[in-house]
C-alpha cells in the first residue's frame, strides 16, 4: 500500500471549511487505497486521519516527544520521534507522495524541506527519488510566486537558465482535494 504524507495546520477546528476539506482528502485517499500519514495531532492532521478512518483506511501519525500530547484518536499507528528534525525526516521518509494543505510555519518548513530535498536530489539518496509533491492553491500560491522571482536575482556564476524552472516543476499546484487524489491515482497506481 502506498502512503501519502499530508502536511497541514494544527489550528482548524471541526466544522471549519479547512477541516472539512482535509477530512474529505483523507476519505478520498483511503478510498483510493492509500495510507494517510501526517503529524498526528489536531487540526488538519486530525481531519485527514479522521476522513481516512471513517472509510476503514490506515493512518500513521508521526509525533514528537518534545510535545506532551499524544496522537489524535484517528491515528492507527503512532510513530514517536525524539526531535522536530527527526519528525520531519520520518514524515518525508514514509511518503510515496506529499500533499500540502494550508498551514503555518511548521507546514512551510515541511514543504520547504521535502521540496529542497527533491531539488538537490537528496531525496534520491535517502528515500528513493523524486515523488509527487502536490500543493494546494490558492493558499500557497504567494510562496510559489515568491520563489519564481529567484531567476531575476542574478549571480556572477549563474546556474543554467532552466534551473529555477526545474525547481518549480517539482511542485504540482492543485485547486482541490479531488484533483489531488485523481493526480496521485494516475501517478502512483499505473
Amino acid at each position: 500500500m502506498k502512503t501519502v504524507t499530508v502536511f497541514g495546520s494544527s489550528l482548524p477546528d471541526e466544522g471549519s471549511a479547512a477541516y472539512q476539506q482535509a477530512q474529505q482528502l483523507g476519505r478520498l485517499l483511503a478510498e483510493a487505497d492509500f495510507a494517510v500519514c501526517n503529524g498526528g495531532y489536531s487540526g488538519l492532521m486530525e481531519a485527514s486521519a479522521r476522513g481516512a478512518r471513517e472509510v476503514g483506511g490506515h493512518t500513521i501519525g508521526v509525533t514528537c516527544s518534545i510535545w506532551p500530547s499524544r496522537a489524535n484518536p484517528w491515528i492507527v499507528e503512532e510513530v514517536r520521534t525524539d526531535s522536530f528534525l527527526a519528525r520531519l525526516t520520518a514524515l518525508i521518509e514514509r511518503g510515496d507522495a506529499y500533499i500540502v494543505l494550508p498551514g503555518g510555519t511548521g507546514t512551510l518548513a515541511e514543504l520547504a524541506l521535502v521540496w529542497e530535498m527533491m531539488n538537490k536530489s537528496a531525496l534520491s539518496r535517502t528515500v528513493g527519488g523524486r515523488k509527487p509533491l502536490l500543493v494546494m492553491t490558492p493558499y500557497w500560491q504567494p510562496v510559489i510566486d515568491c520563489l519564481n522571482q529567484e531567476a531575476s536575482l542574478g549571480r556572477i556564476h549563474a546556474p543554467p537558465m532552466d534551473a529555477p524552472r526545474r525547481t518549480l516543476e517539482i511542485v504540482t499546484l492543485v485547486s482541490d482535494v479531488e484533483v489531488a487524489v485523481r493526480s496521485l491515482r494516475g501517478r502512483l497506481n499505473p
